[in-house]
């Protein structure tokens, strides 16, 4: 099949197959090419849609990027499961086979570091929400009779709020020094915009952990059991967990 080459991720060797039916961007299945012990995973697409001009314009299309990222993610999803993946930007594109190996050679060196800094590791992702306003889940308040009912009682919501908040911050600084010192690294993320996320509730911890393989399991116990104090202790909170996925958070070197 001709066109051009769409790279997924960079992998040390691992003697586990894909799965079989796996299909990539445009319905290629990924393929292996291996240079100098490192191994790119690629598919071919075709130039109508990842040549430099038509890629800008694709890339505005949200049916189309949406479908794209979903295959790519699908790749490095099968990925995960028999080897550690270093992902590559979406839409990571050369020209040739030649040209892949060219990066590989230029790029060797980081590749290298970088894997061998994953290699067994996931990438676990944990945030922490606050679901509504101490005000919005409790039953309304009585009509005021006065001014100075109406300021009482909205001192009191103020005073309700701050607790809230110091409660929230405190739990979710406790948690995440917890699950760090789990993990082998983390990362600090901005919190989610709820009007762009579309996930209900303030956004209070938004963290990536990068955890062994090995340890997962005793790390997502540790984030089940902070759900469980969180509901106990803190009406509202919602704690999510993510994963296990590719360690995107930490594919770049150390700072």
């Amino acid at each position: 099949m001709t066109g051009l080459r769409y790279v997924y991720a960079v992998c040390h060797p691992f003697g586990a197959p894909l799965q079989s039916q796996l299909k990539g961007v445009a319905g290629d299945p990924p393929r292996l090419l291996t240079h100098h012990g490192l191994i790119a995973v690629v598919s071919h697409v075709p130039e109508r849609d990842f040549a430099e001009e038509p890629l800008r314009r694709r890339l505005e299309d949200l049916d189309w990027l949406t479908e794209t990222a979903r295959a790519h993610q699908s790749v490095i999803d099968a990925l995960t499961v028999v080897t550690t993946p270093l992902p590559l930007r979406m839409a990571t594109v050369f020209r040739d086979d030649s040209g892949v190996r060219v990066m590989l050679e230029a790029r060797e060196d980081d590749f290298r570091r970088t894997l061998d800094r994953l290699t067994g590791r996931v990438e676990w992702g944990v945030k922490v929400y606050v679901e509504a306003e101490p005000e919005e889940r409790e039953a309304p308040a009585p009509k005021p009779a006065s001014g100075r009912d109406y300021l009482r009682q909205r001192r009191t919501r103020v005073r309700t709020n701050e607790d809230l908040w110091r409660q929230t911050e405190e739990f979710a600084d406790h948690l995440h020094a917890a699950l760090s010192a789990y993990a082998d690294d983390s990362r600090l993320h901005a919190p989610q915009n709820p009007a762009l996320s579309g996930v209900p509730g303030r956004n209070v911890l938004n963290a990536a952990y990068l955890v062994a393989r090995n340890d997962s399991e005793e790390f997502v116990e540790l984030v089940d059991r902070s759900k469980d104090e969180s509901k106990v202790s803190i009406p509202g909170i919602r704690v999510e967990l993510t994963g296990p996925w590719a360690a995107y958070s930490f594919a770049g070197e150390e700072t």
